[in-house]
């Protein structure tokens, strides 16, 4: 996505909620999150099979919503979701563009573990952007968007398969918000945007937020992923992020530094951007972490974002690997 909002702010969050347990026969408690530590083997993530599932998307064409692209992919993330396991459920509505035109949306939810109480939620855009409007030679046709959209989509794909298999002893949900790629033309990446603009994109995750399709839906926390599966990707702690789920943040980069994974995951705050997890955050007050692709030495999003470069080629199976590993590691060990 998006335009970043340029603004300072210092946040200084402690981070305590552990809590006691005097009965000596329940297991310990990580300090960190007062959540039982597991004894849960986390599994591999399998970076193949994850590039296979951007290969599948991409070869519907692009998916932008009132095509029929975009409707056969549907049917494909959950059948897909439903191979796996959990609980499919589509929310269907009509949101108006910027163009004035209306929008027919679906966002796709997978339910696992649907009992359980403490709950985590994974999140990703799965519409692609309609416009190249970075584009030199082809600004006004749609992009494949293999980067943006399609690996975000991937790498939940590659989890879900998982949580079929090995219990992680949490519920966790994973949905693809519709129409999040349906914003109004940028000229430049690094602009600051008016806030009548920056609401024209995310158009399905705000319409999910606004009309909840699942009542009291409060997770723990959740995981929104964007733009991960370019080479040499770097993922900076994220304005938005910071200000509503600083704690997580700080968990998650924590979490991946101490896998290896420092030079994807940057000890380096920038300014909010205009994601789905920004409206998650506001208007459903679920604390949701960003994790996209933004260069702060660059104040880019890459010189292929929406542009027709954003293809199969720019896929690095090693990040999309590196991303699933820290999510995969966050859901079976715990922040």
């Amino acid at each position: 996505m998006r335009n970043p909002f340029i603004f300072f702010m210092i946040i200084i969050i402690a981070f305590s909620c552990g809590e006691s347990e005097s009965e000596s026969n329940k297991p310990p408690v990580d300090p960190k999150d007062g959540m039982n530590i597991k004894s849960i083997i986390t599994p591999t993530f399998n970076a193949d099979s994850s590039f296979q599932y951007v290969i599948d998307q991409v070869d519907f064409g692009p998916r932008v919503p009132n095509t029929p692209e975009h409707d056969s992919c549907a049917v494909y993330l959950v059948n897909k979701l439903r191979e796996f396991g959990a609980e499919t459920m589509v929310q269907k509505g009509t949101v108006m563009a910027y163009t004035n035109s209306a929008l027919s949306i679906q966002n796709i939810i997978g339910r696992f573990y649907k009992h359980r109480k403490k709950r985590i939620l994974l999140c990703a855009h799965w519409d692609s952007r309609h416009i190249a409007d970075r584009d030199p030679i082809n600004p006004n046709g749609p992009i494949e968007g293999a980067n943006d959209g399609a690996s975000g989509v991937a790498v939940l794909l590659e989890i879900g398969r998982h949580l079929m298999k090995t219990d992680p002893n949490i519920g966790v949900d994973i949905i693809f918000f519709d129409a999040e790629d349906y914003g109004t033309p940028q000229l430049t990446v690094g602009m600051s945007a008016l806030s009548d603009m920056d609401n024209s994109w995310c158009l399905g995750s705000q319409y999910w937020a606004k009309n909840p399709p699942i009542s009291g839906y409060k997770p723990q926390f959740g995981i929104l992923l964007d733009m991960v599966g370019a080479s040499n990707a770097v993922f900076p702690k994220e304005g938005f992020s910071l200000k509503y789920a600083n704690p997580v943040v700080q968990a998650i980069w924590s979490k991946a530094q101490s896998l290896g994974y420092g030079k994807y995951f940057i000890n380096k705050a920038v300014g909010g951007i205009t994601d789905d997890h920004k409206y998650i955050n506001e208007i459903s007050g679920i604390p949701v972490v960003d994790i996209i692709h933004y260069n702060p030495a660059k104040s880019d999003f890459g010189i292929f974002h929406h542009t027709h470069n954003d293809n199969l080629s720019i896929i690095d199976k090693e990040t999309m690997r590196v991303v699933g590993n820290v999510c995969m590691e966050i859901i079976y060990q715990g922040l």
